[in-house]
């Protein structure tokens, strides 16, 4: 009978931190009444929120007490959910425009997205009408509305608006459901929260590149990283490479993907993509060994690029030119630890230009070009200072040896002021991955990188994907700051991405995100990463070489690291 009486009672109110006090609301109001009911100055730029640990929309009841945080342009999780969001108007007044044509989004360049068009010409005109269309939408403040439908509707739904490309995404749906959200008339895979309405994304910028068209993205207002909105032609040309090679290989999206998995035809990618991975840094040696007057090769990409395994497959390649490769490693020419300069918060800034004896490692590049021996220093990073002088390591360059030189800084010129360009080649490596969800949803490069490095820190050195996600943030800031800004001055860029790693990745990273704890602020992240790895149909990894790029995160590479 208590039991009873029990369950009559009204439940007790949420109990919440929000904005850095305590309130309390009933169990059941949605996030847009708390903030209703306390209201701050910026809540008109809120478009969704952090509850518990989950990236929400505003019209999510709160059910139990906890925290809650509004999220702004300017956060991680604000960034993607703009760009998401402005992706998806763009995409609603493309087809009112024009409709019968195609518009289809590439991935990041020149801090916007680009995209490919067919049917009319990207020409002023039509950039124009583009941007008025946008204007519009912003001043009427349209509704961006979700619905949770069964599959098999949204099969037909996307199947009348013409997108086989949706319908076989859904053909492996992990769930009996999907989000779906409409803007007008157009229909849209929903990935994560959605805003109000379309009056909260403003201040961007159109303009066509070669035929294609760019969405330029607004300053989300952090001083402390640079922008790199200038034109980037090298990394334009290479996303566009990569994108072709996709479309030769049958596989440019997800739905692609899973069906070569399934009908077994994901060995003759496999085999295809590694070749062209092959056959590109044989072409990088080639190029290198026809300027006798290069004597230096810097490597330069950010966290989780593949760089190790890239600078070992191109020594091999280096010596079948009849040349080789004596390594250098910039890590070695740290400046001890209490003069390593120091960021904003008064931590270590390691990967500052200044954490580096530039004056040491210059006349030490100068005279191992000259054909002088160098005594040349280790770092022992748990004193923080070099290693005593009888640990050094002796170079001097016979006539077919060529230094290489791996680190973040190589594409800056501040690095080797004294050193002339054509004596350098300089090599720029990340993961573009020319693989997409759809026509419209983009993978993000980032994640590329972020789930092979959550894999490989797992495997290898003993962190777990929590610490993983928690430093990335940090780890983009350095990577914003030293390394995309310099990446136009790379002799060449090489995508390091592999269009069938999703579906071998899932495998361990599935496995990793699940032990993030509910209570850790790397669970929004988590559980996204998990969401976004479900679509993926698994494949063993059995068949991967074993000289692959991916096994540097995977394990079984028949390199030593």
């Amino acid at each position: 009978m208590s039991a009873q009486l029990n369950n009559d009672l009204p439940p007790e109110p949420a109990d919440l931190h929000y904005r850095g006090k305590r309130v309390t609301i009933e169990r059941g109001a949605t996030i847009e009444e708390l903030m209703r009911r306390h209201p701050d100055p910026q809540d008109e730029t809120v478009f969704a929120a952090v509850m518990n640990n989950r990236v929400v929309s505003l019209k999510t009841p709160i059910l139990r007490s906890g925290r809650i945080e509004p999220v702004h342009y300017r956060s991680r999780h604000g960034v993607r959910i703009f760009r998401n969001h402005l992706t998806l108007m763009l995409c609603e007044v493309f087809y009112r425009q024009h409709p019968g044509c195609s518009i289809r989004v590439g991935q990041a360049i020149s801090e916007g997205y680009y995209f490919e068009i067919a049917g009319v010409d990207v020409n002023t005109e039509f950039v124009d009408e583009l941007k008025r269309g946008l204007d519009q939408l912003v001043t009427d403040q349209q509704p961006f509305i979700l619905r949770l439908v069964p599959v098999e509707e949204a099969r037909r739904l996307f199947y009348h608006k013409g997108s086989l490309v949706k319908r076989q995404i859904l053909d492996n749906w992990p769930s009996a459901h999907v989000s779906i959200v409409q803007l007008g008339r157009f229909v849209e895979f929903c990935f994560g929260p959605v805003a109000p309405h379309t009056g909260m994304f403003s201040g961007f910028k159109l303009f066509g590149l070669n035929g294609d068209l760019v969405l330029q993205f607004p300053d989300p207002g952090h001083p402390e990283v640079r922008r790199n909105d200038g034109p980037q032609p090298k990394l334009y040309q290479t996303l566009k490479k990569s994108r072709k090679w996709g479309e030769v290989l049958g596989v440019s999206h997800v739905g692609e993907l899973n069906q070569a998995c399934i009908d077994g035809s994901i060995n003759e990618v496999l085999k295809v993509a590694e070749g062209l991975h092959e056959k590109m840094i044989s072409d990088i040696a080639d190029d290198i060994a026809r300027v006798p007057d290069r004597r230096l090769i810097f490597i330069a990409g950010p966290s989780a690029a593949g760089k190790t395994t890239f600078s070992k497959r191109l020594s091999i390649q280096l010596k079948v030119n009849g040349l080789q490769p004596v390594s250098l490693s910039l890590d070695n020419y740290y400046v001890d630890r209490e003069k390593t300069p120091r960021d904003k918060s008064g931590a270590f800034d390691f990967e500052a230009l200044e954490a580096i004896d530039l004056e040491l490692f210059n006349e030490h590049l100068r005279q191992i070009l000259n054909g002088e021996e160098v005594l040349t220093p280790r770092y022992d990073f748990a004193r923080g200072h070099r290693a005593d002088p009888h640990k050094w390591i002796k170079v001097r360059l016979n006539s077919n040896q060529i230094v290489m030189i791996e680190g973040i800084h190589g594409l800056n010129n501040a690095l080797t002021p004294s050193v002339k360009a054509a004596e350098k080649y300089r090599i720029y490596i990340n993961a573009l991955n020319p693989l997409s969800i759809d026509e419209h949803n983009r993978i993000h490069t980032s994640d590329t990188r972020l789930i092979r490095r959550i894999v490989r820190d797992r495997h290898y050195r003993g962190y777990l994907a929590a610490e993983t996600i928690n430093t990335w943030d940090s780890v983009r800031r350095g990577e914003r700051e030293h390394i995309f800004p310099f990446q136009e001055l790379a002799d060449i860029i090489f995508d390091s991405s592999l269009i069938y790693e999703f579906s071998v990745l899932k495998i361990f990273a599935e496995r990793y995100l699940l032990e993030v704890p509910r209570s850790d602020p790397a669970y929004a992240e988590a559980y996204r990463l998990r969401r976004f790895l479900a679509m993926f149909v698994p494949m063993l990894p059995g068949d991967v070489p074993q000289t692959s790029l991916l096994r540097e995160f995977i394990g079984g590479s028949s390199f030593a690291y």
